[in-house]
């Protein structure tokens, strides 16, 4: 399907994975998204929690008194710190139970129902299988379920059944994913775990797999129980402690071998992560191909796509390989991404291949290939011993199917990954604008400006008021014959100053020899362009206040040239 044609209408255009954030306000400034909740239901949210084994900070009730204004004040900043930690926490985050407290619009349908009602429509053409039990919230997917399976004629085998929605990176037609998802039982791999059965409509996907009792590699990690509940099983494991080397190397080396195997295919995958591996015996299986069939949104989305060189489902794989490495060694998971600096390892060899995936350079200059990491000397002296041959064929027209999807996949992570730039653009300019320091300076350059605007103000008014002075004094001066003598006291004792770059200039007489004048000093400012000094003149710097002669009372110089 063309990436501009119309989704089917079973596709669900929600990415789970969106990290959603909330913020407790007055009803009257919020102008968005609002929710009504009580304190009553933060307290069942919380009961409901406690599968987890985390130490919430809800705050505690009061019966007496809980309507004074101080204590709802008080109780506000508690309960908005308390979904600060839930909003914080991956797995919470993406649980079921939080996404329909935070927005009960988009997450208020019963999906086991609904998986109950497909599950129950492919038993009428398929009337061998027969469901055991579900298998209640061991995932973490909302529209994904699992059902524990058995074979009518075989009732001792467990078998597991996991039927998903359609997810928002759908961009396969309907006949090529129904294909696509037919041909998944022929893959044929060491390191892929075999598909025993698997069918599609234009909604959904229904996929049969044998149940394996020690689980995934998670399970491994966290020594936890497959069958139990996802929080239950990760989200406070009671040991923290990392696989040895030698697991390490091997794991990583079968995981890394698998990743090439299906980047060389053209088959797109993205949803790698130890969940999603299985283990048999001593060798790692990948789990659900399908994902990237269904469209469904990777776990660690919300890592990546912060970062805009991880664009390309490759270096997402290599991104996401790069945090299951991180889980393999510590025990647990990153606290945050990009790392800054790695905990001890039991090799330098695991730190240069973190260092690669998880740093800060790495995610700001991108992932480097596969190949590379398995050229690296964590995983080049790993010795591998199979026997199975790999085999997946895929059709020419799917192929050309796949490298279409996986193009518009990839565009939609770009345009998600420029909405997220932009928006932490404009958050970090608020947040700068708005910060303490940033405030003394706007009222310093406030206060500046002021007092600049008010010192051109004035020296405006002064200039209007010299410019006034001088054609009142030109209509009254008595008029002087051309022939008539200049007296030497004007003409030799005064001269013509110019201001620079607002210094005052003084003006200072050098002759006495007038009756009328003695010898003064005489303050003047003049802003306009003046001619040359007059010989018998000098440039003086300003020497403070000084007394006008009594008979040129309030005139300045332009008056005395006058007269």
């Amino acid at each position: 399907m063309a990436f501009m044609e119309k989704p089917p209408a079973g596709k669900v255009l929600l990415d789970d994975t969106v990290p959603l954030t909330a913020a407790i306000e007055a009803s009257q400034s919020l102008q968005s998204h609002t929710i009504v909740r009580r304190y009553s239901d933060f307290d069942l949210l919380n009961n409901s929690l406690q599968i987890a084994g985390l130490s919430l900070p809800l705050p505690p009730k009061k019966l007496i008194g809980n309507m004074d204004r101080e204590f709802i004040a008080e109780r506000q900043k508690g309960l908005q710190n308390y979904l600060n930690v839930i909003t914080t926490n991956h797995i919470l985050s993406n649980c079921e139970l939080v996404k329909k407290f935070l927005d009960p619009n988009n997450y208020s349908a019963n999906y086991t129902e609904i998986a109950l009602q497909q599950v129950s429509m492919f038993f009428r053409s398929e009337p061998k299988w027969e469901v055991v039990e579900p298998l209640k919230d061991i995932g973490w997917r909302i529209r994904k379920k699992y059902f524990l399976m058995k074979i009518k004629n075989q009732p001792k085998e467990r078998l597991v059944l996991s039927w998903a929605d359609l997810g928002p990176d759908k961009y396969l037609s309907d006949k090529d994913f129904q294909c696509l998802i037919k041909l998944l039982p022929s893959c044929l791999h060491p390191y892929i775990y075999r598909v025993t059965f698997a069918t599609a409509n234009e909604s959904s996907a229904l996929l049969i797999r044998m149940f394996n009792e020690k689980g995934t590699l998670k399970d491994l990690i966290y020594k936890a129980k497959p069958k139990d509940p996802f929080l239950k099983k990760y989200c406070n494991p009671k040991k923290i402690q990392g696989l040895e080397l030698q697991q390490i190397k091997t794991y990583g080396r079968q995981i890394l071998e698998v990743l090439k195997f299906l980047h060389d295919k053209g088959f797109p995958y993205g949803h790698l992560h130890s969940s999603n591996v299985m283990l048999d015996g001593d060798t790692c299986r990948l789990l659900d191909l399908e994902n990237s069939l269904l469209g469904l949104p990777s776990f660690y989305r919300s890592y990546f796509s912060q970062f805009r060189k991880i664009n390309t489902l490759e270096s997402v794989d290599v991104h996401c390989f790069g945090h299951l490495l991180y889980e393999m060694t510590y025990g647990r998971p990153p606290d945050s991404v990009p790392v800054d600096s790695f905990p001890p390892a039991p090799s330098m060899a695991v730190v240069a291949v973190l260092e690669s995936t998880l740093s800060c350079e790495a995610c700001k200059n991108g992932m480097p290939t596969v190949s590379r990491l398995l050229q690296m000397p964590l995983f080049s002296d790993v010795l591998l011993t199979t026997s199975e041959k790999p085999q997946f064929k895929i059709p020419t027209k799917l192929k050309e199917a796949l490298r279409i999807a996986k193009e518009c996949i990839e565009k939609r992570l770009i345009e998600e990954q420029k909405q997220i730039h932009q928006h932490r653009r404009l958050t970090r300019a608020q947040s700068h604008h708005g910060s303490e320091e940033e405030r003394k300076k706007r009222k310093i350059l406030a206060r500046k400006k002021s007092k600049r605007s008010a010192l051109e103000n004035s020296e405006e008014h002064s200039a209007k008021y010299s410019n006034s002075n001088n054609s009142g004094s030109g209509a009254s001066s008595p008029l002087t014959s051309p022939s008539s003598p200049t007296p030497p006291s004007t003409s030799a004792a005064l001269g013509l100053g110019k201001r620079c770059k607002e210094r005052d200039i003084c003006i200072t007489s050098t002759s006495s020899t007038s009756t009328t004048t003695s010898s003064s000093l005489a303050s003047c400012e003049h802003r306009g362009t003046c001619p040359a000094l007059i010989p018998g003149c000098e440039w003086c710097e300003p020497r403070g206040l000084t007394q006008l002669h009594p008979e040129f009372p309030k005139r300045n110089f332009e008056e005395s040239r006058n007269l």
